[in-house]
């Protein structure tokens, strides 16, 4: 088996983990039996546990910037991209609740999660600008907007997983119910 092949059975193995038992179930032992690669083989691809987390955050955050990115290379509008990104976003982040919680939790900077970190915050802003540019979503900072988005997707997306929001429940929405009323009063 090529490394490649070896590093993708490793994060799709570890990926499994996270999902069925958050961070403290993926230890690098564990991702290795589930590989059917010897225990000692993740050591080669990663010198941590927390560097095989931090992979797993980039893996995600990279999923959900190709989504933006294909939508906006395929001509859709900014604001409908944008739109379609959110709600991509809030779907995966109740499927996969591990998987978005490790997106935004505290890491030792390394270079792949960085990187994508990066760019993927300045696509949200880029589409933000652009959607307010055609007067399509209202003006202010596109950061600060996309922060906005980015904490209202966590919130409810925690506050759903969690219980405490559902569409028959007291407050009749769910998760991805409370973000579409966000983009609805920044819609103009």
């Amino acid at each position: 088996m090529s490394p490649v092949d070896t590093r993708s059975k490793l994060l799709y193995a570890a990926q499994e983990l996270l999902d069925e038992g958050g961070p403290a179930a993926v230890t690098l032992r564990e991702v290795g039996r589930r590989s059917g690669v010897s225990h000692n083989a993740p050591y080669k691809h990663f010198d941590s546990k927390e560097l095989l987390l931090a992979e797993l955050a980039a893996l995600e955050l990279t999923h959900l910037h190709e989504a933006l990115a294909r939508d906006l290379d395929g001509g859709v509008p900014p604001v409908d991209a944008l739109e379609r990104s959110i709600a991509e976003q809030v779907a995966r982040a109740v499927a996969y609740p591990e998987r978005y919680r490790l997106i935004y939790g505290r890491w030792e900077s390394t270079e792949v999660l960085d990187g994508v970190a990066l760019e993927s915050s300045a696509l949200m802003a880029r589409t933000v600008a652009d959607a307010q540019a055609t007067g399509a979503i209202a003006p202010g900072e596109p950061e600060r907007v996309s922060a906005l988005l980015r904490a209202m997707v966590r919130g409810a997306a925690e506050l759903q997983v969690a219980g405490h929001l559902a569409a028959d429940g007291k407050g009749r929405a769910d998760a991805a119910d409370l973000v579409g009323d966000l983009l609805s009063l920044l819609r103009r």
